[in-house]
């Protein structure tokens, strides 16, 4: 099956946004794929504003995007973007660092006047960076995902079953048909 990169663009370290990638990639992982979660917040700050490409840290988050066959991209919108975090990463990596690559763009935020910002926002970047497939996106809102005082994520029925479709869409896109069919049946 296919390798994965999970980012997190969120600055947050109790994030929505994180928690719901984490949960996605346990329904990846269940799929047969190999997830790798990445928290964007882990990187030195002073390497990413410094754009210091050379940095070990960032190297390595190159290294991750090149070996991944696939990407899930997750961010907070503000203002109606994704983070700057993520635009931080974003910028440090190679032009085309994700080309042959599937990517799957996912947001979270507080109002569904942000609901484009995937496609406005997010999208275009992807899109000059090379990936080869970008499928559909979701925008899930921040009322819709809580979390218990024991760390569990639960996401609102419709959003929930939203997303399981457009990951299932990914898992297929990455040539995992049989392992769809074989978790959700």
């Amino acid at each position: 099956m296919a390798t994965i990169l999970s980012v997190s663009g969120s600055p947050s370290p109790t994030s929505r946004t994180a928690r719901l990638l984490r949960h996605l990639d346990g329904r990846l992982a269940a799929q047969g794929h190999e997830v790798i979660p990445f928290d964007v917040r882990t990187l030195p700050a002073e390497a990413l504003l410094h754009a210091d490409f050379g940095h070990p840290a960032i190297a390595r988050a190159t290294s991750l995007v090149e070996q991944a066959d696939g990407v899930v991209v997750g961010t907070p919108v503000y203002k109606a973007a994704y983070s700057g975090l993520l635009k931080s990463l974003l910028d440090l990596l190679p032009q085309y660092a994700l080309a042959g690559k599937t990517v799957l763009p996912l947001a979270t935020g507080g109002s569904t006047a942000h609901v484009l910002a995937i496609d406005y926002a997010l999208r275009p970047v992807l899109a000059s960076m090379g990936a080869a497939h970008i499928t559909p996106g979701w925008f899930t809102l921040d009322k819709d995902i809580t979390v218990g005082d024991d760390g569990s994520l639960t996401v609102a029925p419709a959003p929930a079953e939203a997303l399981a479709q457009i990951t299932d869409q990914f898992s297929l896109a990455l040539g995992g048909r049989a392992t769809v069919l074989a978790a959700t049946g």
